[in-house]
């Protein structure tokens, strides 16, 4: 299947940070477990670098980083929402929060998602490796 990119817009629940990304198409989600990422439960698209531009609220953003601080976590500090963040595996790109693209459910546009081992993280290891999949299939009533 041929990718193309396509461009998106997102932000946070607030509204006080803004964005736009070119991303693939057909979107390709995916998760993570390690620490941060096992707690915040989204899903994310990646996107390079350079394909991220903030629209609003760069002033707003807050950044988390930890253990080897190359991971920046940027969220909006009024509402909380994570909205992308720079990865460890692949500093050279954005994952950003699949829920906060405009127009995406994470649930029914993401129904089944590879997790990424960060446990035993690419970076450390050398090896990449998946920890699951991770499924949603909705009621049927």
């Amino acid at each position: 299947m041929v990718s193309s990119k396509t461009t998106r817009t997102g932000g946070c629940h607030c509204g006080a940070v803004r964005f736009e990304a070119e991303v693939p198409e057909p979107l390709v989600g995916g998760r993570c477990n390690c620490s941060i990422c096992a707690i915040k439960g989204v899903v994310m698209v990646n996107v390079p670098l350079a394909d991220l531009r903030i629209t609003q609220g760069q002033d707003a953003l807050a950044t988390y980083t930890f253990n080897t601080g190359v991971a920046k976590h940027h969220f909006c500090p009024t509402c909380g929402i994570h909205v992308f963040h720079q990865a460890r595996s692949d500093p050279g790109k954005f994952g950003i929060n699949a829920a906060a693209l405009d127009g995406v459910c994470p649930y029914a546009d993401f129904p089944d998602v590879n997790v990424n081992d960060g446990t035993r993280h690419v970076r450390d290891t050398g090896v990449s490796r998946s920890a699951g999949r991770l499924r949603f299939e909705p009621n049927r009533t």
